[in-house]
């Protein structure tokens, strides 16, 4: 058949960079999330054009996940920021306005691409040889003895996102359920390779968040199951729980026609032979002592109530997340059919109680050792509680992360600045051989790293959004914030009393910058001083991990982007 329409030839775009569409079109992302960043960051609602669910945030994971960016060059930011996401759950943000500066204050420079890109990876490597080194000023070692450190990152993750709407007793609250909810998750008996649990999350919307709670083992909601009713479960002569999980449907069901042809003998019912089958499955599963059934899918109201004759409990359409915790815990193998039972497939139980939050009632499974536990999670509406639940499993992932390599930075826009001195501090006191292995001159290098201690300054300053100025003190590199409404000709001890991340207070005689201010940047003549770091204090922290790898991809991203000399769009 001939083509309607002629095939229309690729369009080549030079320079992609250089035009003014992509330089609006990241100046307009940038802008977006640097309002949604910190703990007051305002609050995006983002729905499709028809209607449908409206989904109000300041995650990134949610934003990004949800608009749509049409130049090629943000698809790249936006793929690798979500790449970062995906991986570490935290520091999207931070990642994603790190790399929109770079790009913007690079490409503003009158320096050649690839002399830029190879100083900034020289200004990498100093700031990640730097954050790795015992002397860095602004990390912070977790003592896994002491669970303040481990409450503080907690506790600044649940702080750094407003849409959840939680006040000082709830934070503290979730703080200590998360941190409660991770232990159970860390195996009592440490082996060669030891594997963490899970933690899986149950909602319940439209109550309290101080309702919440931790549970070890598994709720499974059942709405058949009464709670008045006592729950009568046969144990094993151990005084132990058999328990049986299939994955596989248990409703009778006949065959689909995609599976093949069936030939049936006249006079034979396909529906009583497999119903026959299953009654089968339940006597041996009785005569197997196994006291509890638990299926994926649906099982058959007979055989649901043969087993119930026989006290055996059966829960059906439990789902396909439940199979893997479930499994386990309670140390069973899925049994995928029912014409093949075999005894090694069956796992235990401690106990089995019901328990009831708001109107739902579930099966409460205890295993012998809580390697997996429920996190029992409430709030005021479903808008709340969504955002909630991704703020959760952000922390969990965090102390995932922090039990692997048992670090954290100080949070606060303190890292950022911290780095950006130390950065400027450094570039001062290169050899005359370090310009010539990079092929540029002083000056050169001094631009480059003059915009990559800016863009770092400019994360620290998207957390401010209420005006006031932003100061840098010369003696440990730190951030601190003015409450607006102030001259900048104000006395700054007088108005401020602790830093961003809380390691230091207004005690000693601190010299003073203005954070980007209209004096420029001066440099640090000495090193930093390094800060006594208290960990009774309640400091604000990142994770180590996120935000290390959040500045390697930033500064990546921005440079694949400088190195972009060609886009090439198919236009049919």
């Amino acid at each position: 058949m001939s083509r309607l329409e002629a095939k229309k030839p690729p369009l080549f775009i030079s320079e992609p960079l250089t035009k003014d569409t992509v330089g609006q079109s990241l100046s307009l992302l940038s802008g977006i999330l640097k309002s949604c960043y910190g703990p007051a960051g305002r609050l995006k609602q983002l729905h499709n054009g028809v209607g449908g669910y409206v989904c109000t945030t300041s995650q990134s994971s949610a934003i990004l996940r949800r608009i749509s960016v049409s130049h090629p060059v943000l698809s790249v930011l936006t793929a690798s920021v979500q790449n970062h996401i995906s991986r570490f759950s935290d520091c999207g943000l931070f990642t994603a306005i790190l790399c929109c500066s770079l790009v913007e204050n690079f490409k503003s420079l009158n320096v050649a691409s690839c002399t830029v890109i190879k100083i900034s990876k020289h200004l990498l490597s100093l700031c990640m040889d730097y954050l790795k080194s015992e002397a860095c000023g602004c990390r912070v070692s977790v003592d896994f003895s002491s669970i303040q450190t481990l409450l503080c990152l907690v506790h600044s993750v649940l702080t750094s996102k407003p849409a959840c709407m939680l006040n000082k007793p709830e934070v503290d609250h979730l703080t200590t359920l998360i941190l409660k909810a991770f232990m159970f998750t860390v195996p009592c008996h440490v082996e060669t390779n030891a594997v963490l649990g899970k933690c899986v999350i149950v909602p319940v919307k439209g109550r309290r968040v101080v309702d919440s709670t931790v549970l070890p083992g598994l709720l499974i909601e059942t709405p058949e199951i009464q709670l008045a009713k006592p729950l009568a479960v046969k144990r094993t002569c151990s005084n132990v729980i058999k328990i049986a999980i299939f994955c596989v449907s248990m409703s009778g069901d006949l065959f689909s026609p995609e599976e093949g042809t069936i030939t049936v003998h006249h006079g034979i019912s396909l529906e009583m032979s497999e119903l026959n089958q299953l009654l089968n499955v339940g006597k041996q599963l009785v005569n197997d002592e196994v006291g509890l059934v638990v299926c994926q899918k649906v099982i058959h109201p007979s055989l649901k109530q043969y087993l119930k004759e026989n006290r055996v409990i059966a829960v059906d359409r439990a789902g396909l997340s439940l199979m893997e915790p479930l499994s386990r815990m309670t140390g069973s193998k899925p049994i995928a059919s029912i014409h093949s039972l075999s005894p090694s497939c069956y796992g235990s139980l401690k106990d089995v109680r019901m328990e009831s939050f708001a109107s739902k009632h579930f099966l409460h499974l205890i295993p012998n050792d809580a390697v997996v536990c429920s996190l029992v999670l409430c709030n005021r509406n479903e808008t709340a509680w969504d955002e909630l639940k991704r703020i959760c499993e952000t922390a969990e992932h965090v102390l995932q992360l922090t039990i692997k390599e048992p670090l954290a930075l100080l949070g606060g826009g303190c890292t950022e600045t911290h780095l950006a001195s130390y950065i400027r501090h450094k570039s001062c006191s290169l050899s005359t051989s370090s310009f010539k292995d990079m092929d540029c001159s002083q000056t050169q290098y001094q631009l480059v790293a003059d915009g990559f201690c800016r863009s770092l300054e400019s994360v620290a300053c998207s957390l401010n959004h209420d005006g006031g100025e932003i100061l840098t003190d010369m003696a440990y590199g730190h951030c601190w914030f003015v409450p607006s409404g102030f001259p900048s000709v104000s006395n700054w001890s007088d108005l401020v009393s602790k830093c961003g991340c809380g390691i230091n207070g207004n005690t000693e005689n601190l010299n003073w910058r203005l954070l980007q201010g209209q004096f420029g940047s001066p440099i640090i003549q000495g090193c930093l001083k390094d800060p006594s770091v208290k960990v009774a204090d309640f400091l604000t922290l990142d994770c180590f991990a996120a935000k290390c790898s959040g500045l390697q991809v930033a500064l990546e991203t921005a440079n694949l982007i400088l190195d972009l000399s060609y886009v090439i769009k198919d236009q049919n």
